[in-house]
């Protein structure tokens, strides 16, 4: 409990039904409606096949200059288009030298080279990653050395839509691993952002024995942050521990706190000194 001249702590909010029931479900490939339709590039290998044309259908790698060696056509520029735009293209260029009529055309990506997602923040070796497919977050992250020390467990994802669009993802990491429930995991693709941002931090002054700032574990209480900090110093004393956190409007409130006194982000506790 704190004893101060602030309100009552508000407690973390929780999402609502609408909220819940927007959030993609995990179905063992991503929804269509989460990652932007793939764009073709260097270090593709595209399957095309022309229906009813066995001859023209090929294995085409997409070079460094974005072009794939199609029959009849020669270079065909392929870089940056959607399999369905790659799919057009071709189509028109055989039917404008009317070496098909009518043709159907389909693509298959049979293997990702120009795909990557981006892991910023704490992590142990940020940068860009090449995937050859969407993949989990958790993966992700592994490619990237994990969360280095100053890392927080809830990390943001950034998200491209069909319609370029971006939205964003949290994953509560510690969660996911304590709960052992995988479907709290979420994939990302091909020019995704994950980041990793700081994690919440406290600070503890005064009579303990290594005064300085913590990472902020969730539910971590006064008495928790006592031990992180070292323990009490000899002439330490739990009584008249004050607290300063700062309002929603940016103002600092002091508080007298007690051991089992919850603690926010970046709140100040100074443990003072015993007289006896």
């Amino acid at each position: 409990a704190l004893v101060g001249c602030s309100a009552t702590v508000p407690t973390a909010r929780q999402g609502t039904s609408a909220e819940q029931a927007a959030r993609p479900q995990r179905e063992g490939v991503p929804p269509a409606a989460i990652l932007a339709p793939y764009k073709l590039g260097p270090g593709d290998v595209l399957q095309i096949t022309v229906f009813d044309n066995p001859d023209l259908s090929t294995t085409a790698p997409v070079g460094e200059g974005g072009k794939i060696s199609f029959p009849l056509l020669g270079e065909v520029p392929v870089n940056g288009l959607t399999r369905a735009q790659a799919e057009h293209r071709i189509a028109q260029l055989l039917e404008r030298g009317r070496f098909v009529r009518k043709p159907y055309v389909t693509i298959a990506v049979t293997e990702y080279g120009s795909q990557s997602v981006s892991v910023l923040g704490d992590v142990n070796k940020p940068g860009a990653y090449m995937i050859k497919r969407p993949i989990d977050v958790t993966q992700v992250l592994a490619m990237a050395g994990g969360i280095d020390a100053k890392g927080s467990n809830v990390v943001t994802v950034v998200k491209r839509g069909p319609d370029g669009a971006t939205h964003r993802e949290r994953v509560d990491l510690a969660k996911l691993i304590e709960d052992g429930n995988l479907d709290q995991d979420t994939f990302v693709g091909s020019g995704d952002i994950v980041y990793v941002p700081p994690a919440p931090t406290f600070y503890i002054y005064g009579e303990v024995g290594r005064p300085g700032a913590y990472p902020l574990a969730e539910g971590m209480t006064v008495q928790q942050a006592l031990s992180v900090g070292g323990g009490l110093t000899p002439r330490g004393t739990v009584n008249g521990i004050e607290l300063d956190r700062k309002g929603r409007h940016g103002r600092m409130h002091h508080y007298s706190a007690q051991l089992d006194t919850p603690l926010r982000p970046n709140d100040v506790l100074r443990i003072p000194q015993s007289w006896f």
